[in-house]
């Protein structure tokens, strides 16, 4: 197998992210091919090859799979934004749960709850926020507005029947476009780093419906901000417009960053309705790209987090504080953190909106920012960007010993590296579940609860009694009648070990090698006071003591 060879293949399976593996006849190994689905019969370029594992750019579809449908949107397989819109939801759905669930069986040690995927509440026009990059739809094409084109860093595609957004967005991209096109200035170039127009930026509440509009230049020209109004002000909208904003970004890398901002029209935020509260929304902030999918997440990590009465929580990577207040009613209180300033301030905006007085809110970064909170938490739930949590930041955060910690996941492979350092450090996971915000892609958020070993979680050392070592005193009663005992009467379950810590205590002589550690640092759990009791009303009740 070279490289730039073409050849064709079976795709026996898909692997996250949207790796494909196909089967090609005569060849050893397999072939990764993206954008590929199970059972596909498909023709590819080797692009790459690499440790021994040939990657590969797909070219056509041969054979469809038996499970394809008729994809809703036009511009599928052209744009990059989706991935599995020839599935139906169902089979998206089964498909992301078998991957994530051999994902997570490979990362946890030994068992845990499985809940599988909970299904977006709606499949299409789900975001509540869209990127859309300026551009030419080929190399000194016309002007375009939309998304990069499938494998493609430079070329984009004209979106405007993009079904993963609601007609008002389609509306906006239309009128952007024409408008750009009219003013005859070019879109900004990422590779000779020249140009003007580079990125709409469009948000929309689901419950409240109103839209915010954020055009993003560079400073090369002057924008004409009354014809840009003009022509948004006098468009027909489902929801209602709150504002349009002109934001200059002079960066070189191809992100929307905020290098100032000024309004045009209304105000620079909005508001979006969760679970009974209240969220104000400003252009940068973080905030769920799926609402209503949003609140099967938050409800699925408020189940996991559990009991939170007079406890201490920090919600880490908070945005603008959306678990943080979904949490602090029914908590002493919570404590936020998050990098993006501007998040803060909205999340802080968003507590008193909503009557909350126990949550505080705290910019910057976690691994600085959580040596001086000044708190010691009970719980911790983390919420972290796609890369997962910094080890050092995650070793201090592993430091606090709390008994819960629930771990939301927009990246998989991410939460797999940090499972591996929480379960060294004495984290089981318990419940793992997942839920599609992302319908027609595939990404997945993933829910993880893991709680600490404590001496009660320790798994027993049970070693046989010699019967030469046995005491008059032990012959009495067995350590199984005396478990049974303090479970009748007791409601408890009590170990061996718990037994004979209790029998040394009251000066029974307990086998010399009885219930001894097999290493020299293992960690003996103590007899808790409960128990210790219960223990003692046995061996009175036996005539031990």
């Amino acid at each position: 197998m070279k490289k730039g060879q073409v050849l064709e293949g079976y795709i026996e399976r898909v692997d996250f992210p949207n790796k494909g593996f196909a089967v090609v006849e005569d060849e050893e190994k397999k072939v990764i091919v993206k954008n590929t689905i199970p059972e596909q019969k498909v023709r590819f370029a080797v692009n790459k090859i690499r440790k021994g594992q040939a990657e590969g750019r797909l070219l056509e579809i041969l054979e469809h799979s038996p499970e394809e449908c008729q994809p809703a949107c036009p511009h599928f397989g052209v744009c990059g934004g989706c991935t599995y819109q020839n599935l139906p939801y169902e089979k998206q759905v089964e498909m992301k749960e078998a991957q994530i669930h051999a994902m997570m069986d490979a990362a946890v040690d030994g068992d845990y709850i499985w809940e599988g995927v909970k299904e977006s509440p709606v499949r299409e026009a789900y975001r509540n926020k869209m990127e859309f990059s300026f551009g030419d739809e080929y190399k000194d094409g016309p002007l375009a507005l939309g998304m990069h084109k499938r494998g493609s860093f430079h070329d984009i595609v004209n979106v405007t029947e993009c079904k993963i957004v609601d007609e008002d967005f389609r509306r906006i991209i239309k009128a952007v476009l024409e408008f750009a096109t009219d003013t005859g200035l070019p879109y900004y170039h990422r590779m000779r780093h020249t140009g003007f127009f580079r990125h709409l930026l469009v948000r929309k509440a689901v419950r409240t419906g109103e839209i915010l509009i954020d055009l993003v230049t560079t400073s090369e020209a002057q924008l004409d901000e009354a014809r840009l109004v003009e022509k948004l002000t006098g468009l027909s909208y489902d929801g209602k417009l709150a504002g349009i904003l002109h934001t200059t970004n002079n960066s070189l890398a191809d992100v929307v960053k905020d290098e100032g901002t000024k309004i045009l029209y209304g105000q620079d935020y909005f508001y979006e309705e969760l679970l009974g509260l209240k969220f104000k929304i400003t252009p940068f902030s973080f905030f769920q790209t799926n609402s209503l999918g949003a609140e099967v997440l938050y409800e699925a990590a408020r189940s996991y987090i559990g009991e939170t009465k007079d406890k201490v929580i920090f919600d880490l990577y908070s945005g603008t504080g959306t678990i943080a207040q979904i949490l602090a009613p029914v908590a002493k209180k919570v404590v936020g953190v998050e990098i993006v300033e501007e998040a803060v301030e909205a999340a802080k905006e968003n507590a008193a909106l909503n009557g909350l007085d126990n949550c505080t809110f705290w910019a910057g970064d976690v691994l600085k920012v959580i040596d001086d909170l000044g708190e010691v938490p009970d719980l911790i739930v983390l919420d972290p960007p796609r890369d997962g949590v910094h080890p050092k930041a995650l070793e201090k955060i592993i430091d606090f010993g709390v008994e819960r910690m629930v771990y939301i996941a927009c990246k998989p492979t991410s939460l797999a590296r940090d499972l591996e350092m929480l379960q060294g450090r004495g984290y089981q996971v318990e419940r793992i579940g997942c839920v599609d915000l992302f319908p027609s892609t595939e990404h997945v958020e993933t829910v993880v609860l893991l709680s600490q070993q404590k001496p009660d979680d320790t798994i027993e050392i049970d070693l046989d009694l010699d019967e030469l070592d046995a005491t008059s005193a032990e012959l009495k009663a067995t350590y199984q009648e005396i478990k049974d005992y303090v479970l009748k009467e007791f409601g408890l379950k009590v170990s061996s070990l718990y037994i004979s810590q209790v029998k040394r205590k009251c000066g029974i002589e307990v086998g010399e090698n009885y219930n001894l550690p097999k290493s020299e640092n293992a960690r003996v759990p103590q007899c808790p006071k409960e128990k210790e009791d219960a223990i003692k009303a046995a061996l009175k009740y036996f005539a031990m003591i």
